[in-house]
C-alpha cells in the first residue's frame, strides 16, 4: 500500500469516525427533546411572548458577527481582500457550518474562498487555523477576565461546577497528545509562524484580535438579549459565563453548528446560573433561530451565488 492510500485509508476512518459521533449525538439529542417534549413546547410558548425591542437587537448582534469573523479572517491574512465578498463567506460559511460537522463547512467555505484571493492552499489553511487558534484563545482569555471580575459566575456548590470544567480539562487532557502527532507538530509549527507574522503588523494583529474578541462577546450578547426578552433577571457575567463554558464544551463533539452538543450545554450551563428549566430551553431555542436556523436559507443561496461568480 503506497503513502498516498493510507492517507486516503486514514482519512476515510476518521470522516467514518466523525459520522458515528455526530449520529450519536444527534440522537441522543432526540432522545432528550422527546423525553422532555412538554417542557420543549412551554419553552417555544414563552419566547413566542418575549420582548420584541430585544429581540431585535439580538437580530442587530448576530449581523454583526458576520462582519467581526470577516475582520478577524482579514488580520489572519498579508493579502487585502474584497470586503463585500469575504462578509458575504462568512455569512454563507455560517449555513454551511450548520450542515457538515466540526465546522467543516465554515472551514471549506473559507478554505476556497481564500484561495480564490490568490492565496495557496497550504497559506489558506494556516490562516484558517490562526484565526481557530485566536478564537479559543479568546475565548479561554474572556472566561478568566469574567471570573475574575464576577467569581460567582460558576456556581461552586452541587454537581454543576463538576460538569462546567469538564470541557476545559478534557481539553488540557486530549491537546497535549493529540499535538503528539508529527504531522500535526509541522501544521501547528507553520501556524506560529504565521502569528509571527501576523504580529509584525499591528493592523492585522489588532483586526484578527479585535475581530477574534468582538465575534465572541456579541455571540454571548445575542444570548444576553434573548435571556433578557425572555424577562429573567440573571446578572449579565453568568448568562456571558454560559455561553462561554457551552460553547467550549460543544467544540469538543463534531456536530453540525454544535447542534445537539451546544444546545445542551448552553440549556444547562443557564439552568446551573439559576434560569428555570423551560425558560434555559426558551433561551437556548431563540439563540438558535437567530444565529443558525433563520439565516441557514439565505445564507444558502449567498453561498450559491458565491459558487456561480467563481468567488468560492
Amino acid at each position: 500500500m503506497t503513502v498516498s492510500d493510507k492517507v486516503t485509508v486514514t482519512a476515510g476512518r476518521r470522516h467514518y469516525v466523525q459520522l458515528g459521533i455526530t449520529l450519536v449525538v444527534l440522537v441522543a439529542a432526540g432522545a432528550i427533546l422527546a423525553a422532555h417534549r412538554a417542557t420543549l413546547d412551554s419553552g417555544t410558548d414563552q419566547l413566542a411572548a418575549a420582548d420584541g425591542e430585544w429581540l431585535v437587537l439580538a437580530c442587530f448582534a448576530t449581523v454583526a458577527t458576520w462582519v467581526c469573523a470577516a475582520v478577524a479572517q482579514q488580520g489572519a491574512v498579508v493579502e487585502r481582500l474584497p470586503r463585500g465578498r469575504l462578509v458575504a463567506a462568512q455569512f454563507a460559511a455560517c449555513a454551511a457550518n450548520h450542515i457538515l460537522p466540526a465546522g467543516a463547512g465554515a472551514s471549506l467555505v473559507n478554505l476556497r474562498f481564500l484561495t480564490r484571493c490568490g492565496l495557496s492552499t497550504r497559506r489558506s489553511a494556516t490562516a484558517l487555523a490562526v484565526k481557530a487558534a485566536a478564537g479559543g484563545i479568546v475565548r479561554c482569555g474572556l472566561g478568566v477576565i469574567v471570573l475574575a471580575v464576577s467569581p460567582g459566575a460558576v456556581p461552586l456548590s452541587g454537581r454543576a461546577p463538576h460538569v462546567l470544567i469538564l470541557a476545559p480539562v478534557a481539553a488540557a487532557t486530549v491537546v497535549p497528545a493529540v499535538l503528539a502527532s508529527s504531522r500535526l507538530r509541522r501544521a501547528v509549527g507553520r501556524a506560529v509562524t504565521d502569528v509571527r507574522e501576523v504580529h509584525r503588523s499591528r493592523g492585522r494583529a489588532g483586526a484578527l484580535w479585535g475581530g477574534s474578541v468582538a465575534f465572541a462577546l456579541l455571540h454571548a450578547a445575542v444570548v444576553v438579549a434573548v435571556v433578557h426578552a425572555l424577562g429573567l433577571t440573571l446578572p449579565t457575567s453568568h448568562v456571558v459565563m454560559a455561553y462561554l463554558v457551552a460553547s467550549g464544551a460543544a467544540a469538543l463533539l463534531p456536530t453540525p453548528g454544535g447542534l445537539g452538543s451546544l444546545d445542551a450545554a448552553l440549556a444547562f450551563a443557564l439552568t446551573a446560573a439559576g434560569a428555570p428549566g423551560q425558560t434555559a430551553i426558551s433561551a437556548v431555542i431563540g439563540y438558535r433561530l437567530l444565529t443558525g436556523w433563520l439565516p441557514m436559507a439565505p445564507g444558502l443561496l449567498v453561498l450559491g451565488l458565491l459558487a456561480r461568480r467563481s468567488a468560492l
